[in-house]
């Protein structure tokens, strides 16, 4: 204990130099944890983003992922009624949502456009994707409703001059290579917040989209399950259960989300390594003025009988006192600023592709800090015996003598 004394009162003998080194500190870890929770927001939003587009785990015919069909459902699941009846009695599991993938023209009778569409079971789907898709006009369709009712992307609307209540005419291939139509009922207009596919989106009931296809068959079952963290689990049970299918998780189908986490991994990495190095020069530059300022005073002490390891502990936790403050003020800076954020309406601009902004907010994550403090003030601790090291070895008389 009279060590930490003796460490902290030398640290306020130049208050001035240890101050600014607690606040280079305090600066880089701020930026560290605040762009640290940050990346850790966005892998969230985008893992629910995704995990809201396409189930935990999507069960699918064993080629569904292998390449193009020659005609619609040609790699379809049958039996699907069974099969999501299965799976909605698993543990954990929340929905087991039926899609068919499908695609066309869609015509107003002056215009005609192509569309990429998804055949849905319309209560469940739209309640979970909830903010992912917004309704601009209308309202979800009904599946009972006595005329097929869809939703319409946003642009695609616009292009085919519609709006809720309009009617137009799906046009598509059937299973067996013929065209086949289907009048529809525009009920609501909406939007995913990316232009490309607002431009093409067409969501219909399931049964109308199979009716149009010719085929009782579905592109694949959307598992959703009440938690995130059992999706291995659920998939590998998946896979032994049905080995004659494709498995795949969210994980598996999000290529948007593994491209950001490797990009912004790399650019928080290179952000922490610039803090270590911040760090280490900050100490490196103060206790090594302190060094040399105290050489004599260091002769003195070895020439009454202490060790020069003893020496060199206590600058030690000079430095770890001096970083573990500094990472204290900025951590403390930090968490300010995310409960700052979560209570203000800060808008980041729409990211590429997109036409839609997402708030500035930013995660508080106690592993987080744990570690950069942790790192801080080692480093720091690292910085001060290397700075001292040499300092405490030198001759007694060389010390004393030292101007």
């Amino acid at each position: 204990m009279k060590w930490i004394f003796f460490a902290w009162k030398n640290v306020l003998r130049n208050r001035r130099r240890s101050l600014t080194a607690m606040l280079i500190t305090a600066v880089g870890v701020a930026a560290v944890l605040i762009g640290g929770g940050f990346a850790l927001y966005t892998y969230e939003s985008l893992q629910e983003m995704t995990a809201r587009d396409t189930g935990h785990v999507v069960l699918a015919h064993a080629r569904y992922h292998e390449g193009d069909e020659d005609v619609p459902l040609q790699h379809g699941l049958a039996g699907a009624a069974e099969l999501r009846a299965g799976l909605s009695r698993l543990p954990g599991v929340k929905a087991v949502l039926p899609r068919v993938a499908f695609s066309g023209l869609i015509s107003n009778g002056d215009k005609s456009a192509v569309f990429v569409g998804s055949g849905v079971d319309p209560e469940p789907e739209f309640r979970l994707r909830g903010p992912q898709m917004s309704f601009l006009e209308g309202e979800a369709p009904a599946a009972d409703a006595p005329v097929p009712e869809v939703v319409l992307g946003a642009d695609l609307a616009r292009l085919m001059k519609a709006k809720p209540g309009t009617s137009l005419t799906l046009l598509a291939t059937t299973t067996e290579g013929n065209l086949n139509a289907v009048d529809v009922l525009v009920k609501g207009i909406a939007s995913v917040g990316v232009p490309e596919v607002d431009k093409r989106l067409v969501i219909g009931d399931i049964a109308t989209v199979q009716r149009l296809l010719l085929s009782d068959k579905v592109s694949t079952l959307s598992v959703y399950l009440r938690d995130t963290e059992g999706t291995d689990a659920v998939a590998a049970g998946l896979k032994a259960a049905h080995p004659d299918k494709a498995v795949r998780t969210w994980a598996d189908l999000a290529v948007f989300y593994q491209a950001v986490r490797a990009l912004y991994n790399r650019i928080f990495g290179i952000l922490g390594a610039i803090m270590v190095v911040i760090v280490v020069f900050a100490m490196a530059n103060t206790l090594g003025m302190a060094v040399m300022e105290r050489t004599r005073e260091i002769g003195t002490l070895r020439a009454i009988g202490t060790l020069p390891s003893e020496l060199v502990r206590n600058f030690v936790l000079e430095g770890a006192m001096i970083g573990a403050i500094g990472a204290g003020a900025g951590m403390l800076a930090a968490a300010g600023a995310t409960v700052a954020l979560a209570f203000s309406d800060v808008q980041m601009p729409p990211p590429p592709g997109r036409s839609a902004g997402y708030p500035l907010l930013v995660n508080f994550s106690p592993a987080l800090y744990v570690v950069v403090l942790a790192v801080v003030v080692l480093v720091a601790a690292l910085a001060a015996w290397t700075v001292s090291r040499k300092a405490t070895r030198k001759p007694i008389p060389e010390a004393l003598s030292h101007v």
